[in-house]
């Protein structure tokens, strides 16, 4: 009975310890558990295993007949995500299949895309092409890279374009191919790739650049290749690209290449070329990302095998989950006594967290531990105190209900390392963590946040950004209204009227963002789903 009691201590102590998890669990046996949203079919069990039910093409969103070996993610994540909050349209369906079948026709070296490379290695193009890609070059962090991305496919899916993504350090390490039977990464030998590094404002293929000097009015041969400047630094020749008129022009270029560290989709709605077929392909406009991010990326075995040990070691068996995602805009590594405040603050306030007895007063409750509700915190952060203060809170202090929290931090890396592969391994892999939370708190301006919210399909408390002073902003946080990331930089000019303009005014579904006020955000019409 005593050597019971002991290991029972010594296993709830344990639990709630703080430990190098991922790097743990990498080496851990990964055991036949049942995931958290299947469904069985006991009709087929007897003696064998049962028979999951599934809908792992995510209601025809994702393609058939890829093999499940080499993406374990793409036929699993739906065993621990939630089922779909929302379909897919048959339309968006329709012509994400099209789409693959003209990036098999167009994809590198075939017959086909030899020819609009050699568009680019001699410098002429005679106006007509087979083909039309747009380039993706690897830009910033991971979750900017994810955004962007994203950005790049639904402007590649409206001009029908064919996307071709820059490998850079670790996107082949991160991601599997999306399309069937072909792949999106550009080749080494394609014959701008060791300019990517190069394109800026200042570049002479630079659209912006040639609008500002008046070389393309000048000129009626059409270039092979144009670069788009699209980064937070652009100017407002570069955000040109967002005008009907332009877009006529930049149909005719045979390759665009584009660097940007911006969720451009919000303004995209704004070009009335594409405002129909927009409406199309997302009849609930707030759902752009949550389908495009849940089509476009699956992660590697070796980052999902971390996701799965990680959620069936420590949050599989919790009644609840809550995940809290810290961004801390400090140059320092914290952590911060006013951003612990605030994140107290909202978690207690709105109620996300059960609040404690500090009392002299014990708790009496007439529950057995079995009956007591389970609450697993999920904290992501650079810095491993703010998961220290929540752990130490709960282990010093009784709840006032009763329930049994537990508090878990993956990884605590420090510094952001975004040229590392394990470290964006590990950021890949809780950005999905986070996705499977019941609830999300996240940090105001992160797209690290905006990836894991939307995957998820949370809308999550949004910790507003901290006062100059340092000091906790009063509300601490408020609760998103809308699945979609933030285009932080977006342009604010009226292409018709060619004058400057808020361009939260022109339709009802954009508008400003919760957590950036000049940023724009896609919304239903009446701003809820």
């Amino acid at each position: 009975m005593v050597l019971t009691v002991l290991l029972t201590t010594v296993s709830v102590i344990l639990r709630d310890l703080p430990s190098d998890s991922l790097k743990n669990l990498g080496k851990a046996k990964l055991f036949d558990v049942k995931p958290p949203n299947a469904t069985v079919n006991y009709e087929e069990y007897g003696s064998h295993q049962p028979v999951v039910q599934k809908d792992e093409l995510l209601g025809g969103l994702l393609p058939s007949g890829i093999d499940e070996k080499s993406c374990l993610s793409r036929h699993e994540s739906v065993l621990y995500h939630k089922e779909l909050r929302y379909k897919p349209s048959s339309y968006l369906i329709s012509r994400l299949r099209n789409y693959e079948a003209l990036h098999k026709q167009c994809e590198p070296h075939t017959e086909l895309y030899n020819r609009s490379v050699e568009f680019i290695k001699s410098g002429q193009y005679n106006g007509s092409a087979d083909c039309s890609y747009l380039v993706w070059i690897s830009y910033s962090g991971l979750g900017n890279r994810m955004l962007t991305l994203a950005s790049g496919f639904l402007y590649a899916l409206l001009t029908n374009r064919v996307l071709l993504v820059d490998p850079g350090f670790n996107m082949a390490g991160l991601f599997c191919e999306p399309f069937p039977g072909v792949s999106w990464l550009i080749p080494p030998d394609f014959p701008l790739i060791n300019q990517f590094s190069t394109f800026n404002q200042k570049s002479p293929h630079s659209y912006g650049y040639m609008v500002k000097n008046d070389i393309i009015g000048n000129s009626s041969i059409l270039p092979p290749f144009i670069y788009l400047h699209l980064a937070h630094d652009y100017d407002d020749q570069d955000k040109l690209f967002f005008c009907d008129q332009e877009q006529s022009f930049l149909r005719k270029i045979p390759w665009l290449v584009m660097k940007t560290d911006n969720y451009f989709v919000p303004s995209l709605f704004l070009i009335p070329t594409f405002e129909q077929e927009l409406g199309n392909l997302f009849p609930e406009k707030e759902t752009v990302f949550y389908f495009l991010s849940r089509y476009l990326f699956h992660p590697t075995n070796s980052v999902w095998g971390l996701v799965k040990r990680y959620y069936q070691a420590y949050l599989a068996q919790a009644d609840e989950k809550l995940g809290i995602q810290i961004r801390v805009l400090e140059t320092g590594t914290g952590p911060y006594k006013y951003v612990l405040d605030q994140i107290l603050n909202c978690t207690m306030t709105e109620n996300l967290l059960p609040q404690i007895n500090q009392s002299s007063e014990p708790t009496i409750l007439n529950q057995s531990t079995k009956q007591r509700k389970t609450i697993a915190v999920l904290i992501t952060s650079l810095s491993p105190g703010y998961s220290e203060e929540f752990r130490k809170m709960y282990w010093e202090n009784p709840t006032v209900t009763g329930e049994i929290v537990s508090v878990y931090q993956p990884s605590q890396e420090e510094h952001q390392h975004s040229e590392n592969l394990l470290h964006e391994r590990k950021a890949l892999a809780e950005m999905y963590l986070l996705s499977l939370s019941d609830k999300l708190v996240t940090s105001g301006w992160s797209t690290f946040g905006y990836v894991a919210q939307s995957l998820g399909g949370l809308k999550p408390w949004v910790l507003y950004k901290p006062d100059q002073n340092r000091t906790a902003p009063n509300p601490p946080c408020g609760k998103a209204t809308s699945l979609e990331p933030c285009f932080h930089a977006p342009p604010y000019y009226d292409c018709k009227k060619k004058t400057a303009t808020d361009t939260s005014k022109i339709v009802p579904h954009v508008r400003h963002c919760e957590d950036v006020s000049w940023g724009l955000k896609l919304f239903d019409q009446n701003g809820e789903l």
